[in-house]
C-alpha cells in the first residue's frame, strides 16, 4: 500500500484543497515572475526530449574521458561499471543499441554491458560522447539540481534492492530487473532537467500537503501523471518491450514486475527517513513476496538496527 493512499480525506475534499493550493501558487508566481508557458501534453514533452541530446552528469563525462584513454585495454563490463552511476547514460546506451541493431541481431538487449559489447567499444566512445551536462542545464537552478541528485540516489537504492530481491529469488536474469528499477522513474529525471519550474511546484505542494496523491498533484500541475509519461517515453525511445513491461506498475501481479515495484516503493519511502509511515507496509509486502520473516527482510534492506523495534 502506498503512503499517500492511507489518509482519510475524501477524494472530493482533497482535490478542492489541491486546486486551491495550486491556484495560490500560480498567483504567487504571477506576482514575482512572468506567467508560465501553457502546459505541454505528453507528446509535446516527448518531442522536446527527443530533440535534445540526453544530458549526463559531469562526473559521467569525466569517467567517459578517462575510460576512452584506455579504449584498447578495457572491456564492455568495465565501461558499464564506470558509467552505471548515471541512469541517463544507461538510457543513452540502450537507446542507441535499440536504434542501431545489426541485421542479424534478433534478441533485444536490456543490459548495458551487452549493448556495449554488441556495438563495440570504438562505437561507444565515438557515438555516445557526452555533449550536454546536467550541471549546465540546471546551472541557474541549484535547488532543482539538488532534487535531481536525490532522485538519482533513490533510483540507485531501488536498483540495488531490486537486484537483491531477484538474486534471492534465484532469477537468472537479475540484471534486467536491476536496470528496470534504475530507469523506472526516468521521466521524472528528464522533467527535472527540462521542466524544473513545474517539478519544483509539484515538490512544494507535496511537501506542504503530504496527504495529496502524487498522481493527482502531477495532473494538476502538468495535465498528466508521470507514470503515463514514463510509459510513452520508453516506447518513443524504442527501448525493449520487456523493459517497458518490467517498469509498468499495471503488471504488478507478474512476479518480476512486482520485484521492481516493491524495490521502487521501499526506496522512495526510505528516502524520506526510516520512520516513514509507509515502510511497515513495504516490509510486510516484501517479506510475503520473498517468503521470509520481517526481521530478515529488514536485514536484507540494510535497515538501521535501532529502527527494528
Amino acid at each position: 500500500m502506498i503512503a499517500d493512499e492511507l489518509y482519510p480525506l475524501s477524494y472530493t475534499k482533497q482535490m478542492v484543497m489541491l486546486f486551491v493550493t495550486l491556484a495560490f501558487n500560480i498567483e504567487e508566481s504571477r506576482m514575482s515572475e512572468s506567467l508560465a508557458p501553457d502546459k505541454k501534453n505528453i507528446d509535446e514533452w516527448i518531442a522536446l526530449f527527443k530533440a535534445q541530446s540526453i544530458p549526463v552528469l559531469r562526473q559521467t563525462a569525466k569517467t567517459f574521458e578517462a575510460l576512452k584513454k584506455e579504449e584498447d585495454d578495457i572491456s564492455p563490463r568495465e565501461i558499464c561499471e564506470g558509467v552505471y552511476g548515471d541512469p541517463l547514460m544507461i538510457l543513452k546506451v540502450l537507446n542507441y543499441a535499440q536504434t542501431h541493431k545489426g541485421k542479424h541481431q534478433i534478441q533485444d538487449l536490456l543490459q548495458a554491458d551487452q549493448a556495449i559489447l554488441m556495438m563495440g567499444t570504438g562505437t561507444f566512445f565515438r557515438e555516445l560522447q557526452p555533449t550536454l551536462l546536467v550541471e549546465s542545464v540546471l546551472s541557474k537552478d541549484l535547488k532543482a539540481m539538488t532534487y535531481l541528485l536525490k532522485l538519482i540516489r533513490r533510483l540507485h537504492r531501488a536498483s540495488f534492492y531490486a537486484a537483491e530481491f531477484a538474486i534471492f529469488r534465484k532469477d537468472m536474469h537479475h540484471e534486467e530487473i536491476r536496470v528496470a528499477a534504475l530507469l523506472h522513474d526516468m521521466a521524472e529525471v528528464l522533467m527535472w532537467c527540462f521542466a524544473s519550474d513545474e517539478m519544483r511546484k509539484i515538490a512544494h505542494i507535496q511537501q506542504t500537503h503530504k496527504d495529496y496523491r502524487s498522481a493527482e498533484v502531477q495532473k494538476a500541475v502538468l495535465g498528466f501523471d508521470l507514470h503515463d509519461l514514463q510509459m510513452q517515453l520508453i516506447k518513443e525511445f524504442t527501448l525493449p518491450p520487456l523493459l517497458l513491461k518490467l517498469m509498468d506498475d499495471n503488471y504488478a501481479e507478474d512476479n518480476r514486475v512486482k520485484n521492481v515495484v516493491l524495490a521502487v516503493n521501499v526506496a522512495r519511502h526510505s528516502a524520506n527517513g526510516w520512520d516513514d509511515a509507509a515502510l511497515p507496509d513495504d516490509y510486510e509486502a516484501i517479506a510475503r513476496f520473498l517468503r521470509i520473516d520481517q526481521e530478515r527482510t529488514k536485514r536484507l534492506l540494510r535497515v538501521p538496527q535501532e529502527t527494528f523495534f
